[in-house]
């Protein structure tokens, strides 16, 4: 009882540690939000700006141009069948195939819910670079960090060297940020469209995994949450009473 009742508790623990998190990026994403609607980001999206302005080179265009195609929604969409693939052909992790392709296709649908409720418009509009409709949050941004996100969980989940997921996870937080800043340079989005982004998916991604791995420690483990918790909060009652008797 005891080993059990400490499986549930560190589980419990880990889960409330998540939505924690979960809870205060969604604060942040509402104060950010409302500096937005309010005007109070243009001194931060103005320098930021003028920073890429400054470094504006053809070269650079070009670069620019070949990363945030690795956000698009065409890129993403071939890589996320490819990984549902890998998913159910080798691991035959049907958990995993379920909450990716809850994880993208639900956060598509919430970018473009949070775009219509805020209806913010673009710095410019060039279809060519896939910037077209309202811009907050960013859609590449989001899009990117819960496919690239998703896709680090499953190499630390999986049996690789450490030096390999370390280089892998570090290559691929440097693709999520470059391709923000690539939105910014070709003045897709203000950089508080790219941030928001980044929050919102982490949000989404974050209570993703929650259940994710919930799911997938109730139905590998003996222990079974629902009675265990009863259990569990049976036991600290009963120790309570003993600690505190009811005065007769």
């Amino acid at each position: 009882m005891i080993k059990e009742n400490t499986k549930v508790g560190i589980s419990l623990l880990l889960l409330g540690i998540g939505l924690g998190v979960a809870a205060l990026f969604l604060v942040i994403f509402t104060e950010l939000a409302e500096e937005v609607m309010e005007n109070e980001m243009r001194r931060f999206d103005g320098s930021i700006i003028n920073y890429f302005k400054a470094i504006d080179h053809p070269y650079l265009d070009t670069a620019m141009i070949l990363i945030t195609e690795l956000g698009s929604v065409w890129f993403l969409t071939v890589l996320s069948v490819a990984t549902v693939l890998v998913l159910g052909i080798k691991y035959k992790d049907k958990w995993g195939i379920l909450f990716f392709l809850l994880a993208v296709g639900v956060g598509g649908l919430l970018t473009k819910m949070l775009k219509q409720l805020y209806e913010r418009g673009r710095p410019s509009i060039n279809p060519e670079i896939d910037a077209v409709g309202y811009s907050f949050p960013s859609g590449h941004s989001m899009g990117s960090l819960i496919f690239y996100g998703f896709i680090m969980y499953l190499v630390m989940r999986g049996n690789g060297r450490a030096a390999f997921k370390r280089l892998s996870i570090v290559f691929m937080g440097i693709v999520v940020l470059l391709i923000g800043s690539s939105r910014v340079y070709l003045g897709a989005h203000f950089p508080s469209d790219v941030l928001a982004g980044y929050i919102a998916g982490t949000i989404w991604l974050i209570l993703c995994l929650i259940a994710l791995e919930w799911i997938q420690w109730q139905s590998k483990s003996d222990v079974r949450p629902v009675h265990s918790i009863r259990n569990m909060l049976t036991s600290m009652w009963n120790a309570i009473r003993k600690r505190f008797p009811a005065n007769k």
